[in-house]
């Protein structure tokens, strides 16, 4: 609960709540990218290209990498509309394709591509089977204005350290409010390992912040008393 308040609180102060119900408003844009109109895919870029990065520079963690990605991403979209059957929204089609392009980017990064084992997001226990170190119940100071700031910036550090496989479906599943068999398909996944995978990095996410507060609530008494 704890962690998901603060991911839900990052998504309104960035994006906003999307209205992921209303019709698909974009007829206008299809019908001129499918008549290969002039000004087609200036309108496209200008509709959806700052989406379009946000979300590839959330995957890849990397601006530089990211502008590639919509380039690319936005030239797949205008070179394979006509395959575009309206069996989803414009948008939600899109966005599979950057994700897919921003995911396949990440495979040349070797030192990011690896699989979190447990001992990397659950808490240490001695032979005894007690904590090693406290475990820190951080959950009622997350509505504390004084530390949303600080959460925050905590949050998108532990987002960043997550491994790029890690990273592109929590992203997709807690930011972005893709469901795991949309997630699946953009990525070339099963539903399996995309549900293992999201379940991972929340754990990791809780950890790295339970470490930070524990740290936090460390060094307080040392401010105080200087």
């Amino acid at each position: 609960m704890d962690l998901q308040v603060v991911l839900e609180r990052e998504i309104r102060e960035t994006d906003g709540i999307a209205d992921r119900r209303r019709a698909d408003c974009d007829l206008d844009l299809l019908e001129a990218l499918r008549l290969r109109e002039p000004m087609a895919a200036e309108r496209l870029i200008t509709r959806y290209g700052q989406r379009a990065y946000r979300l590839a520079s959330r995957i890849t963690g990397n601006n530089q990498d990211a502008e590639e990605v919509v380039q690319d991403a936005l030239c797949t979209v205008v070179r394979k509309i006509d395959t575009f059957r309206g069996e989803s929204a414009f948008g939600s089609w899109l966005y599979r394709i950057v994700a897919n392009a921003a995911y396949h980017k990440l495979r040349g990064r070797q030192n990011r591509w690896r699989e979190l084992s447990l001992d990397d997001v659950l808490p240490l226990f001695d032979a005894n089977g007690c904590h090693i170190a406290p475990v820190a119940d951080w959950s009622s100071r997350v509505d504390n204005p004084a530390m949303q700031a600080e959460l925050r910036t905590a949050l998108t550090a532990a987002i960043d350290e997550l491994p790029a496989t890690y990273r592109s479906v929590l992203v997709l599943r807690d930011v972005e409010g893709r469901s795991n068999p949309e997630i699946a398909h953009a990525l070339g996944l099963t539903v399996p390992v995309v549900k293992t995978r999201v379940h991972r990095a929340r754990l990791f996410l809780r950890k790295r912040l339970g470490d930070y507060m524990t740290t936090l609530d460390a060094a307080t008494p040392v401010a105080y008393a200087s």
